[in-house]
This record gives C-alpha cells, structure tokens and sequence, in this order.
C-alpha cells in the first residue's frame, strides 16, 4: 500500500508551482481502483456512474480501459452534451422532466441512438411526447430504459431499506409498463436498471461500531437474496415484452454480488475510481484515495494548532460528521469539534499540526466522490513526483447539469 509520508511530499511537491486550494487525481491510484473494479466484476461490464466522475477527461480514460462499457449520467442534459462529445453509450440513471432537452434527443436520430432514457412513471413518457417539436410520435425514436425498485420490504411492508425510486416493484408492475410504452409509437424499452443502494452504498464495516456493521452485513444478506430472486423474475417478465440489451445494477460497494446474479448483464459503478472518504467502510474492497484536495495553512492559533483557508464542502445525504471531508494528509489531524468544517477557515487540531508552517497545505478527501467536482474547476494529474496533465471538470467546461 502507498506510503502516507511519501505521498505528502509527492504530491506537494508535484503542485509546488500551484497555488492552494487545488484539487489531483493521483493516476497510479486511479488506474489501479479501475483495474480492482474489472476483477470484481468478473467478466461482466462496467458502466461508468459520470456523476461520480464528472470530468470528460477521465471518462474517457477509464472508458479507454478493457473491462469497462458505456456511461450513466444523471441528467439529461449531460447525457446529450456526453453524446455530443463522442461517448456513444449514454444511460440517463434518472428521470428527466426537461422538455427542450427531450425535445433535442427526439430532433436527432444519431442522439437518439446514443442516449436511453430512464422511465418509470405514464407521466414521464407523456412529458417526453409532448416535447417532440413535431406532435406525439414524430423525429427520432426514444430508447427507454425501465428502474425496478430494489428496497428490502420487512414486516409485511411496515420497514423499508433502501432509496425511494421507482414506484415499480414487481415484475408484473414492470411488464405492464413496458407494455405502454412498446405501444406508444416513438418509444422502445431497450433495459432495465436496478440500483441496490441500501448494499452497494452502505459501508458494512465501519471502524469502532462493530453492532452496526454486524447489522448492516445482515442486512445486505436478506436484501441480495430477496432481490436476486425478484429481479431474475423481472427479467424474464420483461423478455416476454420487449427485446433487453442490458441489464444493469450495482454500484461500487455491490459489484461482486450483483455481478454474480445471472439475469444481470452489466454493474455500474463510479466512485470506486475516486475512493472518497466513505468507501472505506467496506469489508469486500480497499481502494486507493485518488482525488484529494489541498487547502493552504493560513494561521497558527497556537500549539497544537492550525487554520487552513475555507474547506467547509459537506457532502449530500443525511447530515452527520461522516458527510465531512477528512484531513488526509498530514497524518493526525482533526477538526475542532466547535468549529468543524468551515466556509472561510477551518482550524485543525493535532500533534501534526506543531510541525506545519504559514503556506503549507494539509491535503482532504471528499466524502463522497464527483461531488469534489463542484468546488474546482480544474483536476491537477499526478503522476509519480509531477504534474502530467490539468485538466476541467464539468465545471470548468462552463457545464452545470444540476
């Protein structure tokens, strides 16, 4: 494993003609989470999550890799400027309610055939057909992926595990979908995507709660189980409908079990290529960090302290501690509990801290993975002790998809 000294001093001295805040992507790093993805997948291909991602750039190099096939996006809009861009397999993870965006996918047949839509709703293909600069059914047609919702049902239905998504759960419920769409001219199901949050999302082992990971393990035990038989059902359903390309599941905590599963034909996954803060919590898999970024040391309260400029960049989900970046580098230093995290300055406490001076950089991981790319417009590449490459992020490209 990398050597967390070693790593400090490459990488400052690979941005030393940098200015801080700026944020890397360690290549070694990168390219080895991508191969680990490939084998835990085992054979099966992997489709790449860009909104973990979300720099054009290293889509293209993880895609350039064996093992990996086609992209997830999470709006429409990105998935026309992706196609727009030269990736020729675009799946949209979400429903879109944008009209002109839909509007554009109907008006071109080469857009058309690069990009699936997700549908689970009457309303959703409603909206998409009025769209259509021509009326209901005119221009291109729309390929439609359909989403099985995953969630584990216990007690009769009274607890649910798993993210509210699609209001389809059985087979029967998606067969009877996929059969309004087949009969709307200008529509094709094409594939069916399930995404087991609650397993590929959930860390089962995380340090010093060793009940909650106990309970989570047995958790994503009764969840594989029952899903692997309900989406197998769903699967065979569907194929009495309509012609499946693809089917798709998982994500980066989940590829070994659900790439196991026979009726699935591709996983996806995305932040495994990052490792942020949060996929450290899983027994399956070690990852290597590989996006950080760098904040500059701009005080000294006092012994056994420092302030670093701003830094305060939460992460989406349920708020807690675990949702905060975390001082990577140097080693042992933590937050304030007082102060935490904060939008102008962030003080950190620790034995590291005595041997940091004004200008030094302390070196963070995100807690979660593309959402890194939202704060910067601009990921340096490291390459051993230097700098290979800088390239934008989709907010550097002036793109914003949210």
């Amino acid at each position: 494993m990398p050597n967390s000294a070693a790593d400090r001093a490459r990488y400052d001295r690979a941005t030393a003609h940098l200015e801080a805040p700026l944020a890397v992507v360690d290549l070694a790093a990168f390219d080895a989470n991508a191969a680990d993805l490939v084998r835990r997948a085992h054979g099966k291909p992997v489709r790449v999550a860009s909104k973990s991602v979300r720099c054009r750039a290293l889509l293209e190099r993880v895609l350039s890799m064996d093992g990996f096939a086609g992209v997830m996006g999470f709006t429409l809009r990105e998935c026309l400027w992706l196609a727009g861009s030269g990736f020729r397999d675009v799946l949209l993870a979400y429903p879109s309610a944008d009209r002109s965006a839909f509007a554009e996918l109907a008006a071109d047949p080469a857009m058309a055939a690069a990009v699936t839509v997700l549908m689970d709703d009457p309303a959703q293909l409603d909206l998409a057909d009025a769209a259509r600069e021509d009326g209901p059914g005119a221009g291109a047609e729309i390929r439609v992926c359909l989403e099985l919702d995953t969630a584990l049902h216990l007690l009769g239905g009274r607890v649910r595990v798993g993210a509210r998504r699609s209001p389809l759960r059985s087979p029967q419920e998606l067969a009877d979908f996929a059969e309004l769409v087949q009969k709307r001219p200008g529509f094709r199901v094409v594939g069916l995507m399930a995404y087991e949050g609650h397993v590929a999302g959930v860390g089962d082992s995380v340090a010093g709660r060793p009940l909650r990971s106990g309970a989570v393990r047995a958790m994503q035990r009764v969840a594989r189980t029952e899903l692997a038989v309900r989406r197998a059902a769903a699967v065979r359903e569907l194929r009495r409908v309509a012609d499946l390309e693809f089917v798709n599941g998982g994500g980066t905590g989940s590829l070994e079990s659900t790439a196991a599963e026979a009726a699935v034909t591709e996983v996806a996954a995305g932040s495994g290529l990052y490792a942020p803060r949060l996929f450290d919590d899983y027994a399956a898999f070690r990852a290597r960090p590989a996006a950080l970024f760098a904040q500059p040391v701009v005080r000294r309260p006092g012994p056994g302290a420092v302030t670093v400029l701003g830094g305060g960049y939460p992460a989406s989900g349920p708020s807690g501690r675990d949702r905060l970046p975390q001082p990577y580098l140097p080693e042992g230093l933590r937050y304030d509990p007082q102060e935490q995290a904060g939008e102008v300055q962030t003080p950190l406490l620790g034995a590291a801290a005595d041997g940091l001076r004004v200008g030094d950089r302390v070196w963070f991981r995100h807690a979660k993975a593309g959402e890194l790319c939202e704060r910067f417009d601009r990921l340096h590449l490291v390459e051993g002790g230097r700098v290979v490459d800088s390239v934008p992020t989709y907010r550097g490209e002036g793109r914003t998809f949210l």
